[in-house]
């Protein structure tokens, strides 16, 4: 382990005159930021706040549409084929091994900047978490009520939706609520790949030095993502 660290750091080329005087560069930075440009809120920022729950939201779903088939193939005791059981796990991986932020670029590439490019990101950014946690879910779903049904004769949509539905609701909608709350946080940084959404507000403050601006930008989104966190943890204890 010392031998891993010593390495890291030389590696990184960490120059100990920065660090000296970064306290002082962080407090000179929060000296510029404040007070904050409230002018600046709804010329660009009210309207890209929006624009981020948005994409959360359209992505969360498209990523929902796409997940939860993919759930089906990839639970064993619903799907009990191998190559079906690989496929999904492939789709699982592939999506949740590539960040939000490099799944914008590739679609800003195909779409241009704009919103679509942020929406798409989030959605195949989600489709891995939402996919394997359900399909996981659905595994350890109590065989007795499935067994039961199948031996009345039930066909297998009745299956999914009276047999294993009811064992999986609770968590399921824990799951679509944690990844809504992870996809706003997310989105609120896709802008600064052009990927739409507050982020672009945060990177044109930034890259034009208006720090006041930065600032108010900043504190909006710590505001939202408490709030949101705040509730959907309220939610999902109700549900689950």
């Amino acid at each position: 382990m010392v031998a891993a660290v010593v390495w890291s750091l030389d590696t990184i080329k960490i120059i100990p005159e920065f660090l000296y005087d970064a306290p002082e560069q962080t407090w000179d930075l929060f000296q510029r930021m404040w007070p904050f440009d409230w002018a600046y809120y709804p010329k660009a920022v009210q309207g890209a706040l929006i624009e981020t729950i948005h994409m959360a939201t359209l992505g969360t779903l498209l990523a929902l549409v796409i997940a939860v088939p993919v759930a089906l193939l990839g639970a064993r005791n619903i799907t009990p084929v191998p190559a079906l059981n690989w496929l999904a796990t492939a789709v699982f991986v592939a999506s949740r091994s590539v960040n939000s932020l490099i799944w914008a670029l590739l679609f800003v590439a195909v779409f241009g900047p704009g919103p679509l490019a942020g929406t798409l990101a989030i959605a195949f950014r989600s489709i891995g978490f939402v996919g394997k946690l359900l399909s996981e879910a659905l595994e350890e779903a109590q065989p007795g009520p499935i067994e039961a049904l199948s031996a009345l004769g039930a066909p297998f949509r009745h299956l999914l939706l009276k047999g294993y539905w009811p064992q999986v609701e609770p968590g399921f909608w824990g799951i679509v609520l944690l990844r809504w709350d992870i996809n706003i946080r997310e989105s609120s940084v896709l802008g600064l790949v052009g990927a739409g959404g507050i982020g672009m507000a945060l990177d044109a403050a930034m890259s034009n030095l208006y720090w006041d601006q930065a600032g108010l930008i900043l504190a909006i989104i710590l505001v939202v993502v408490l709030v949101i966190e705040t509730v959907t943890t309220k939610i999902r204890r109700r549900i689950i």
